[in-house]
């Protein structure tokens, strides 16, 4: 896909860190698969797989303040 930031390139598969933050809480998961701009470095990644990431946050456990975890693929 062209990039929608500097549309001066196709995207290429690669991995990115994905970083979410709710309620004072930061959850990074590193190695998260996406489309990545070589020009511009923009990230985008599958809806299927950013539901995922979002359904896993909301089991993260009260309390935690940051949590890190690498990407495990369904």
């Amino acid at each position: 896909m062209k990039c929608i930031i500097c549309k001066q390139a196709e995207t290429q598969l690669g991995t990115t860190t994905v970083m979410l933050n709710r309620d004072g809480f930061t959850w990074i998961v590193r190695n998260v698969p996406a489309e990545i701009c070589p020009n511009c470095g923009e990230d985008y990644v599958d809806e299927k797989i950013a539901a995922r990431l979002l359904e896993q946050i909301q089991m993260v456990e009260t309390g935690t303040l940051v949590d890190i975890r690498e990407y495990v693929p369904a």
